[in-house]
């Protein structure tokens, strides 16, 4: 379709120093501008051709299976449900994605390793045992084998209709070179596939490795893959040496349950580090919330998405949305109750680079080697964390076109210099500062109790660091006195330069 006029804008810059760029990001992703059609769209052609035609099909089967999904199953349970199973989210009401994210569970959202894992384990596990009733089956074909295959084919159909996006793509070739070597007689887990998976999305995408999406998912897999490793050898070594019954059904629901525990640990742990570098939160709770909801999404609602998936062409779905749904309403209500609780969010500063580099650093040594001496990764990890308590956040931020100001007072709150206009890059400012307003107060005319901002007729002065900046003189001559710099904010024109004020 072409539209007659369309108003067209480039794509912005980053709000701050060391922030999101939208225009490194429209570069990789081969969009130059921006903007919105005028008018009625007029259509030129009907796009049968090439790959667009099947990016098109796509597109169509998602949002078939979206509305069947949303007419089988109403209200904000329909809407996770169409999230977990095609990955649309628009339907999800901003209050709960609110929940969802305060309480640690927004991960359950986003289509990524969890979905496309728990879709091909299903698969496979289930797939296994039907063809394992089969004696003849059993003993004479390799159904294991078969049942890898179908797991692959299963977990790419899903990763399709999930719009296949970057972190889904990334997923898939990870599950997928599992069940190859499952495939080939080889070990399902270990490092060297996570690194085969890491080059081979770092050839196409070489872009996504400054990503949050690429460092939380490989820094979440290579910490998980180190720790189990490490528990298994010290299990083999254990039971080499005294002979133990095994485990009874009760201590099968306890060990399973301290394993997502343990994994919810050992992720959060290794993710906490770039969720504070490009999100400023932390859901405090998430521990708990997790240990209550990922078994669900795991033993209940995954497993009737998958029926759902194998009923829709026979118009049957409602059977397994109606106890998918249950299961959903279970989620709902923990991710409510969590995120209700006092401090359940905790909001912090920007860490600097070199802190995040560190911690990334030392936590890779201690992941890949292991002997002894991988217990000097702690010193990065350690130095990370001291660059982080001696960073210091920038006194002033202006917009690239001078419209909007903020400055940080003696007690860390941050004034802006207005509440109307510039909002989103506000609402990014006071992230990156660790805050979710602006506490402290713009004067118009006068000074802040800090004695940082005063305001009058000609503008603002702001002095970092001292408690009662100088003035002129009666001569109109600043005072040639020494101690932290003083900037002039000019109130007309608001996209006027500020400038130090010369002695």
């Amino acid at each position: 379709m072409a539209a007659r006029r369309a108003i067209l804008t480039p794509p912005s810059p980053p709000a701050q120093p060391g922030g999101f760029d939208f225009q490194r990001h429209s570069f990789f992703r081969q969009l130059g501008a921006y903007g919105f059609s005028i008018g009625t769209a007029e259509i030129i052609g009907d796009g049968k051709q090439g790959l667009d035609f099947l990016a098109l099909g796509l597109a169509r089967v998602r949002q078939a299976v979206t509305a069947r999904v949303l007419a089988g199953l109403d209200g904000p349970a329909g809407a996770v449900a169409a999230a977990l199973m095609t990955g649309e989210r628009s339907s999800i009401s901003g209050a709960l994605m609110d929940s969802m994210r305060d309480s640690g569970l927004a991960h359950l959202l986003a289509i990524s390793g969890l979905h496309i894992g728990l879709m091909a384990a299903i698969l496979f596990v289930g797939l296994r045992g039907l063809m394992a009733l089969s004696q003849p089956l059993a003993l004479h074909f390799p159904i294991k084998k078969w049942a890898a295959a179908a797991a692959i084919a299963g977990a790419f159909a899903y990763a399709l209709i999930a719009g296949a996006t970057v972190p889904t793509q990334r997923a898939f070739l990870m599950v997928g070179l599992v069940l190859l070597a499952v495939l080939v007689d080889r070990k399902g887990l270990s490092v060297r596939l996570v690194a085969w998976a890491a080059l081979v999305i770092l050839v196409f995408r070489p872009e996504s490795l400054l990503g949050a999406s690429f460092q939380m998912s490989f820094a979440a897999v290579i910490a998980l893959i180190a720790t189990y490793e490490w528990i298994s050898e010290r299990r083999r070594a254990r039971f080499a040496q005294t002979d133990r019954m095994p485990p009874t059904w009760a201590r099968k629901v306890g060990l399973y349950l301290a394993g997502v525990a343990l994994t919810t640990v050992i992720a959060g742990a290794a993710t906490t580090p770039f969720a504070i570098y490009h999100f400023n939160r932390f859901a405090d709770y998430g521990l708990a919330a997790n240990l209550m909801a990922v078994p669900v999404t795991a033993l209940w609602v995954m497993p009737w998405a998958v029926a759902a998936f194998v009923l829709m062409p026979f118009g049957l779905e409602g059977l397994a949305l109606t106890p998918m749904g249950w299961g959903i309403n279970v989620v709902i209500a923990v991710a409510e109750t969590v995120s209700s609780w006092p401090g359940a969010v905790t909001l912090l500063p920007s860490m600097p680079t070199l802190a995040l580099a560190a911690i990334a650093l030392g936590g890779l040594w201690m992941c890949l080697w292991r002997r002894r001496w991988r217990l000097l990764g702690l010193a990065g990890i350690a130095a990370g964390l001291a660059a982080i308590a001696v960073a210091r956040p920038p006194d002033i931020l202006i917009d690239g076109r001078g419209r909007l100001l903020a400055v940080r007072g003696a007690d860390g709150s941050v004034a802006v210099s207005t509440l109307r206009r510039e909002r989103f890059i506000r609402k990014i400012w006071l992230r990156r500062f660790g805050q979710d307003e602006a506490l402290a107060i713009w004067p118009k005319y006068g000074t802040r109790p800090d004695r940082r901002l005063s305001c009058d007729l000609q503008g603002c002065i702001y002095r970092a660091g001292a408690a009662s900046p100088p003035w002129p003189t009666a001569k109109g001559r600043w005072p040639k006195t020494a101690g932290p710099p003083t900037w002039w904010f000019p109130w007309f024109p608001c996209a006027a330069p500020v400038r130090q004020p010369s002695p």
